[in-house]
């Protein structure tokens, strides 16, 4: 899996991501929001420059111009809940694209550091022969990309597979390189080195779903 690190080089996406983690700052929800979005269009912008481009000629007020249009057919795909901010960012640059929305939810049978990821609900196009961009803020464990994955796979086998996500922890971008095919690419703005006991990123940011939308009753 190629891995494309966003902050390995200093960006206006750092301050981004600083907001993001920082506990005052997230005391608002819609800037919360609003920064998972523009990371969104950061990355989305940064995976663009990988698709294929042909010449077309347009015609302007004062001649005619020959420019350079993305020729993929895209489908982007959000993990609910705190996925859709970040599906509106890509949203912005790939507006023609088609949409896919599953949920993906971590449970707690026992209510202890044990959980597993359920998937429940999935509406999509056809994927098969698409360039799918599947969104999650969070790669913790890994385990949501993977099962979404798994439960995308009737929907057809699309041409490549690009991962977007704000913030990884080593160990679930490990997992995640071990079960989706070796050409599939990761858009990722920072990654951490660590989880805790729960399968939660440190330093992380917290629970991106609860920070975007608000607190939750516990299946």
């Amino acid at each position: 899996m190629q891995i494309n690190h966003l902050l390995e080089e200093n960006s206006i996406a750092g301050k981004f991501v600083a907001q993001l983690r920082d506990t005052e700052i997230q005391k608002d929800r819609m800037r919360f929001r609003r920064n998972i979005e523009r990371l969104g269009e950061i990355l989305g912008y940064e995976l663009s420059k990988t698709l294929k481009f042909t010449s077309k000629n347009i015609n302007t007020p004062l001649g005619n111009a020959e420019v350079q249009l993305p020729q993929n057919q895209v489908a982007l795909c959000s993990i609910l809940r705190a996925g859709l901010p970040l599906h509106n960012g890509l949203l912005n640059y790939f507006d023609d694209a088609e949409n896919s929305f599953i949920s993906a939810y971590r449970h707690h049978p026992t209510n202890d550091e044990n959980f597993e990821i359920v998937v429940e609900y999935l509406a999509s196009p056809s994927l098969e022969g698409k360039t799918l961009i599947l969104a999650d803020p969070m790669l913790a464990t890994g385990r949501s990309f993977v099962n979404v994955m798994k439960a995308l796979e009737h929907m057809g086998k699309p041409k490549e597979i690009h991962l977007v996500a704000v913030i990884g922890a080593e160990e679930g971008i490990a997992h995640v390189a071990e079960e989706f095919p070796a050409d599939t690419k990761l858009w990722i703005a920072t990654i951490d080195k660590e989880l805790n006991d729960r399968g939660y990123i440190v330093p992380g940011l917290g629970d991106a779903g609860d920070l975007c939308y608000g607190g939750k009753l516990q299946h």
